[in-house]
C-alpha cells in the first residue's frame, strides 16, 4: 500500500514513472464553439487542471451554456533518449478532445468517462518547449451522450446537478520505451488456484521485434507466489500463472480478496530482449476472488455474500465530479465502511481509477453504472456502446468490482415496453458486457423493467414500512412481486423475463432517500426535521429491510448530500448526520441482546399495524 502522503498513480494497474501536469493551465471559453485552431483562440484567463470550470476549485466558477472551451501548457524541454517516446495522459476529458503539440495535431477522443493519450515525442524532439493545446467539445443540450446526472437546464434542478465541462480527471507525463507494455488484463480463476494474465504491447513505427520475452513476478507481501517468463507472441501474452502447491495445508486460502480481507497480489512485469536486456517493465497488482450468482444469492469465494451497498454519486463540494485530491477518494472509501456497508453502487458515474485502487486495497464492493444518455437513436446507441466497453477495459482487472449496470431505470430508453427496438438494445448492452467479461453478473436495467438481467434491481422510495414489509415480504412467491407490485409506477420484469428469472437475486437496489437539512429547500424522497429522526427513522427501516428473505442484498440512498439532494447520510462535506458507530449498528443489524431485543420490538409493533391496518380495510 503507498505512503498516505503520496498520490496514488492515477493509472494504478499500470504504472511506471510519472510526472504529474495538474495545476495552472491558460484557459479559454467558447460557447459558440467559433474557433477551431489554437492560433484563433483568445487566452484570457487560467484555471485549475483538474477541475471543471463550473467549480469553485477551477478559479474560473463559469456554469452558464457553453460548447467549447480551450486549454493550453507550455512543457520545459525534455531530453529523450533514442529509443524512448514522451506521452501525456488524461484521466478524463468531456466531452470530445483534440490535442495539438506545438501546433501539430496529436490526439483525438470521444467518451466524457474514459481515459486517452496523445504522443509529444515529434514535438519535444527539438530540445525544445512543447505547447500543449487540449479543445473541449461538451454541447450541453446534447441528450444523445452518456452524460449521467450532469443537468441540461441552466440551473440543477431535481436529482440532477451542474455540469463537468472539459478536463476533470488528472493529465500526466510518462516517458516509455518504443517498445512496451501498452495494456494489461488480470482474470483470477479460483477453481484452480490460478491467475490469468494478458499483456498486450505497443511498438511505435511497426510490429514488435521477434524474441522478446515477459517476466512475471507475483509477490503477496513477502511470499513469492510465482516468477515465470513467457515468449511473447504476435505481441502479445495469454497465460495462467498456477499459485505454487500449497500441500496439506492450504496457505492459498489467505490470498482470498474480500471486504474483510483484501489481500492484493502486486505484480512487477518486465520486458525482456533476446540477450535478457529490459525493454519496459510496469507494476500493476491483481486479487484471488471470484464472485458469482447461484440461484437467489451472490456468492464471493465460493460463500454466499448479503450485499450492503449505499449509493454513492461522487461529487464534492466546489470540486464537482472530481475528488479534491487522493486522500479524499480514501476517506469516502474509510467511511462507506466505516457506515457498515460492504459497497457502493457508484451512481451515474465512471470514477476515478484511484477510488477504484483504495476499494481494491480497503476492502469494498462497487456495482459500476455506466452514465445514462437520455435520448434513444442511432448516435446515442453507437456513443453509449463505444464508450461502454472502454469502461470496461479500463476497470476489468479491478478486484472490487463485482457487477457491471449498463443502463439505471430506462433512462435512454423510455419506451422499453412498447419498443422492441429498445429492448432489444437492452439485450445487446447486456449480453455484450457478458461477452467482454463473462467473470461478472450484469444487471441489465436498474430499477424496474427488466428484459435481460442476472440480478432483478429494485427501485422503492415507499416511505411506509408497514407498505416495504407486505410488498417484499412474500418470499415465496416471486411471480406475486414481478406481476403486481409498481414501485415508481413500472412494472419490474417485461414479457416473459419474471418467467426467466424467478430464482435470480432481487436486490433492492434503491431504498430510503430520507432527507434532513437544515435548508428548507432541500430535496429528498422523504423529510424528517432532525438527526434524531433521521437516525429513528433509518434505523427502523434498515431493521425491516435486512428481515426479508427474498432479498439478496440492499443499496441505500445515499452516501452524502449532492448538491440540492439533501438524502445523504453524511453532509456533503462528510459530516455525519448522526454518529458513525449508529449509522454502523443499524446498516449491518444489532449484536447485542439489547439490540436484537430493540428491533424485535420493532418488528412486533409494524406486524401490529399492519394487523391493525387489514382490520380497518386499508
Amino acid at each position: 500500500m503507498p505512503d498516505r502522503n503520496r498520490p496514488t498513480h492515477p493509472r494504478p494497474q499500470l504504472r511506471r514513472n510519472w510526472t504529474s501536469l495538474d495545476g495552472t493551465w491558460e484557459f479559454a471559453r467558447d460557447p459558440g464553439a467559433r474557433w477551431a485552431a489554437p492560433a484563433e483562440v483568445a487566452w484570457d484567463r487560467t484555471i485549475r487542471v483538474p477541475f471543471a470550470p463550473e467549480t469553485e476549485a477551477s478559479g474560473v466558477v463559469e456554469s452558464g451554456f457553453y460548447k467549447r472551451c480551450w486549454y493550453r501548457l507550455r512543457l520545459p524541454p525534455a531530453e529523450l533518449g533514442p529509443h524512448e517516446r514522451l506521452h501525456v495522459h488524461f484521466g478524463a476529458v468531456d466531452y470530445e478532445s483534440v490535442v495539438w503539440a506545438n501546433g501539430a495535431r496529436v490526439a483525438a477522443h470521444r467518451g466524457g468517462y474514459t481515459p486517452f493519450h496523445a504522443d509529444l515525442t515529434d514535438a519535444a524532439a527539438g530540445g525544445g518547449p512543447v505547447e500543449l493545446v487540449v479543445r473541449a467539445d461538451d454541447d450541453p443540450h446534447d441528450l444523445a451522450k452518456p452524460r449521467g446526472k450532469q443537468d441540461w437546464q441552466l440551473h440543477p434542478h431535481s436529482i440532477w446537478y451542474p455540469r463537468a465541462t472539459g478536463i476533470w480527471q488528472p493529465v500526466w507525463l510518462e516517458r516509455v520505451p518504443a517498445v512496451r507494455i501498452g495494456r494489461v488484463r488480470w482474470t483470477p480463476t479460483l477453481e484452480r488456484w490460478e491467475i490469468g494474465l494478458e499483456a498486450f504491447l505497443h511498438a511505435d513505427g511497426g510490429p514488435p521485434p521477434d524474441g522478446l520475452r515477459l517476466r512475471a513476478v507475483l509477490t503477496a507481501g513477502p511470499v513469492l507466489l510465482a516468477d515465470d517468463t513467457y515468449r511473447v507472441v504476435a505481441g502479445e501474452v495469454h497465460r495462467r500463472i498456477a499459485l505454487s502447491d500449497p500441500g496439506i495445508d492450504d496457505y492459498r486460502n489467505e490470498l482470498l480478496w474480500s471486504p474483510e480481507r483484501p489481500t492484493l497480489i502486486n505484480a512487477h512485469l518486465q520486458l525482456l530482449a533476446p540477450d535478457g536486456a529490459v525493454v519496459d517493465e510496469t507494476w500493476s497488482y491483481t486479487a484471488l476472488r471470484s464472485i458469482a450468482v447461484q440461484g437467489d444469492r451472490f456468492v464471493l469465494n465460493g460463500r454466499p455474500l448479503a450485499l450492503r451497498l449505499v449509493l454513492d454519486q461522487g461529487y464534492w463540494p466546489g470540486t464537482g465530479q472530481t475528488a479534491p485530491d487522493d486522500s479524499a477518494l480514501r476517506r469516502d472509501v474509510e467511511l462507506t465502511k466505516a457506515m457498515g456497508f460492504n459497497g457502493v453502487r457508484k451512481h451515474q458515474k465512471i470514477e476515478d481509477p484511484r477510488y477504484l485502487y483504495w476499494a481494491d486495497a480497503l476492502g469494498l464492493l462497487v456495482w459500476e453504472e455506466m452514465p445514462s444518455a437520455y435520448r434513444f437513436n442511432t448516435e446515442s446507441v453507437e456513443r453509449l456502446t463505444a464508450e461502454w466497453a472502454a469502461v470496461i477495459e479500463r476497470d476489468r482487472s479491478h478486484p472490487c468490482v463485482i457487477a457491471w449496470v449498463p443502463f439505471n431505470e430506462s433512462w435512454g430508453v423510455p419506451d422499453l415496453p412498447d419498443s422492441p427496438a429498445q429492448r432489444n438494445y437492452v439485450r445487446a448492452l447486456y449480453f455484450l458486457t457478458k461477452t467482454l467479461d463473462p467473470t461478472r453478473p450484469v444487471v441489465g436495467n436498474d430499477g424496474w423493467e427488466s428484459v435481460a438481467t442476472d440480478v432483478i434491481g429494485i427501485h422503492d422510495y415507499d416511505d411506509q414500512l408497514e407498505r416495504i414489509a407486505a410488498r417484499y415480504g412474500a418470499a415465496d412467491d416471486l411471480s406475486r412481486l414481478f406481476r403486481r407490485e409498481r414501485p415508481g409506477g413500472r412494472m419490474l420484469v417485461l414479457g416473459d423475463a419474471g418467467a426467466q428469472h424467478p430464482d435470480h437475486p432481487v436486490v433492492l437496489t434503491e431504498f430510503g432517500g430520507i432527507a434532513y437539512s437544515p435548508d428548507v429547500g432541500a430535496w429528498g424522497y422523504s423529510r424528517v426535521g432532525s438527526t434524531q429522526a433521521l437516525a429513528d427513522r433509518y434505523s427502523r427501516l434498515l431493521a425491516v429491510v435486512r428481515a426479508l428473505p427474498v432479498l439478496s442484498g440492499f443499496c441505500y440512498t445515499q452516501f452524502a448530500d449532492t448538491y440540492q439532494e439533501a438524502n445523504g447520510l453524511l453532509f456533503a462535506d462528510r459530516t455525519p448526520k448522526f454518529p458513525l458507530a449508529d449509522i454502523a449498528r443499524a446498516t449491518r443489524g444489532p449484536t447485542t441482546a439489547q439490540e436484537h431485543e430493540q428491533e424485535q420490538g420493532w418488528r412486533d409493533e409494524l406486524m401490529h399495524r399492519q394487523r391493525a391496518g387489514r382490520r380497518e380495510g386499508v
